[in-house]
């Protein structure tokens, strides 16, 4: 069954609208540099942490947890294990979260070289992606959250439709403690996907960004421009002041400054998701303990 949830995690996690071009730029996950191990010594291996759960390890699997949480790194940048941190009570307050997220991938079926790669990516010094603000775009949640989910979005991508209202839940549950910023990633694939994104920005000139963005998931296999002006008075839109905004050259750039964003960033597919500047490799519905784990730090 753990092999079966790790094919399906893995499915989920790679699905996603691709950008079909060559032209994207930035880290890319599971490459680079390599976890290097932490230093041995004559120490054995510290086999509990009265602070992780590994109640629901088989014999095998904690095994596993063990080799790895005595072979990777502090994600303070320390030269000791991530077991070693947490039992000598160390200062780095990611050391317990890290535990706990390991444990919990090798609950889901990841491998060790697969746990090596997604603990790099998301602890690595040279995997913390730059460039991307918030900015004027769309919130959802307390601007002084202190974990934010930038997502990278196609409106005619189904992946997003799903999505959406996952990453909505995660806020509303979170107590205020998470906030999502929305980019705008029209894919070229996607001929309707550009006009779509016109009309969120148009309706969020009259605060209504969020309410667009539903409708439009909402109705995605009938995306035209022709049901824009209709979505708009449904909303109590100003519709001549709505079709003004989607036409103007400011709605445009905002368009190519979120795409430039994402390049930046590394975005190949819809929906991306980086938490607290980080890639989030997984499929969203991993996204609450992956969260839960943010917040412990």
């Amino acid at each position: 069954m753990r092999w079966m949830a790790l094919c399906v995690t893995l499915a989920l996690a790679l699905l996603g609208c691709e950008r079909s071009t060559e032209a994207d730029s930035g880290p890319k996950p599971g490459g680079g540099a390599e976890v290097k191990p932490a230093p041995k010594g004559n120490k054995e291996p510290i086999r509990s942490l009265p602070q992780v759960d590994t109640s629901a390890l088989d014999d095998f699997s904690e095994s596993i947890w063990i080799d790895m949480v005595n072979e990777l790194l502090s994600p303070c940048g320390e030269p000791v294990s991530v077991a070693r941190c947490v039992s000598e009570g160390r200062k780095c307050a990611k050391c317990v979260p890290a535990a706990r997220y390991v444990a919990r991938l090798v609950d889901n079926g990841y491998s060790r070289d697969e746990i090596r790669d997604v603990f790099r990516v998301r602890y690595g010094d040279d995997t913390k992606v730059s460039g991307i603000t918030a900015g004027d775009s769309p919130l959802r949640g307390s601007p002084m959250a202190p974990v934010t989910l930038y997502e990278f979005s196609d409106f005619q991508c189904p992946h997003c439709k799903m999505a959406a209202p996952m990453l909505k839940k995660v806020v509303e549950e979170s107590d205020g403690k998470v906030k999502l910023v929305f980019k705008q990633y029209p894919l070229p694939g996607h001929p309707r996907a550009r006009e779509a994104a016109k009309a969120t920005i148009a309706a969020q000139k009259q605060g209504k960004f969020w309410e667009m963005h539903d409708l439009l998931f909402d109705n995605q296999d009938d995306i035209q421009r022709a049901n824009f002006d209709d979505y708009a008075k449904k909303l109590g839109l100003d519709v001549a002041r709505f079709r003004a905004d989607m036409a103007s050259k400011e709605t445009e750039k905002k368009i190519e400054a979120d795409i430039a964003e994402g390049h930046k960033a590394g975005v190949d597919s819809t929906p991306s998701v980086y938490v607290n500047d980080r890639r989030f490799m997984f499929s969203p519905d991993q996204l609450g303990p992956y969260v839960q784990e943010e917040l412990d730090q």
